[in-house]
């Protein structure tokens, strides 16, 4: 279908400003204005119970944590669930701010603690300084669940974009190194494999094209021979199977769509669950733009239903069979 009237209308606003691309600015200014852009099509980020910051230790230093509580706690509350959300911003943009709106917006719907981390950013850290951090901050999560409250059971991983990626690494490397334990995977238009596609109609040429996805791989590969890991690359990697129940969402008018879609079928394939949703007509980035994009609540709603369903399922029978 056509590129929808709302993100149309985005973009004829776009271009009426003059706005370049993120890929013709320095990195400095493309840090800025991506932050400035999420800020604007987001809408007024949602009140959580609580949210709190921490530190833990990663490979490259201390890594920030902050943690979403959707509802105040007691001491005798079960254990709850957790998601693990990881920004977008192509491993050199995005920061926990970018990120905040959509984690609050899931911490409400799902009624599970979100946590986000502050991961080291391309090209000052290039591949894979931010999968080790993720893989950190699982491992602290996990860790250290029962503290936090948490159920170390019910622990899921999702990101859009660049985060969507590293939420499809992680589940590669906890498969490979025998846990944590991550019961779902939510990946929202992920980067799966290093490729840089073709001028097509899959793309919205004024928002996010085959230009930003050249830039963004530039900016985090450390050596071309990178582009075949399937930490940087999952769909190269020789087998998914056993790799948690999957949930991908996809947008029409995205330069990663196919890749996406590919990965989802691939999963499919190799006996993993998998419910993969295409929202025709949106471009790359709408999930983290409700506050202009009626799709992009939708779809952050659709999210948080299958998050909800795993959650559900996976808890004991003698706390009633439903999330906190």
């Amino acid at each position: 279908m056509p590129l929808h009237p709302q993100a149309e209308a985005m973009r004829a606003r776009r271009a009426a400003a003059g706005t370049p691309p993120l890929y013709t600015r320095t990195l400095a200014e493309a840090r800025a204005a991506d932050l400035a852009d999420l800020r604007a099509a987001a809408g007024s980020g949602e009140e959580v119970h609580h949210v709190g910051e921490f530190t833990v230790d990663g490979p490259g230093g201390p890594l920030t944590l902050r943690h979403y509580r959707p509802r105040p706690r007691t001491e005798t509350d079960p254990p709850g669930p957790a998601l693990l959300y990881l920004y977008g911003g192509g491993w050199a943009l995005g920061s926990l701010e970018t990120g905040d709106p959509v984690c609050r917006a899931l911490a409400n719907a799902t009624g599970a603690d979100v946590l986000a981390v502050g991961y080291r950013h391309a090209p000052e850290h290039r591949f894979p300084a931010a999968v080790h951090d993720c893989w950190a901050a699982l491992d602290q999560i996990a860790r250290r669940a029962p503290e936090w409250g948490l159920d170390p059971a019910r622990i899921a991983v999702g990101g859009d974009s660049a985060g969507g990626n590293l939420a499809a690494a992680l589940t590669l490397l906890a498969r490979e190194r025998g846990g944590p334990a991550i019961l779902h995977q939510l990946l929202v238009y992920p980067n799966t494999d290093h490729r840089v596609p073709p001028p097509g109609t899959d793309e919205d040429p004024a928002l996010f094209n085959r230009h930003s996805v050249a830039w963004y791989w530039d900016h985090y590969l450390a050596d071309p021979t990178d582009a075949a890991n399937p930490l940087a690359s999952p769909l190269r990697a020789p087998s998914l199977a056993g790799l948690p129940p999957a949930t991908v969402i996809t947008a029409e008018y995205d330069p990663l769509r196919e890749e996406g879609e590919e990965y989802a079928e691939a999963l499919r394939a190799a006996g993993v669950p998998v419910e993969l949703r295409r929202y025709d007509g949106m471009p790359h980035g709408f999930f983290a733009m409700p506050g202009v994009l009626d799709d992009g609540r939708a779809a952050q709603l659709f999210a948080a239903e299958r998050l909800v369903a795993a959650y559900r399922a996976a808890r004991p029978a003698a706390e009633g069979g439903a999330p906190r």
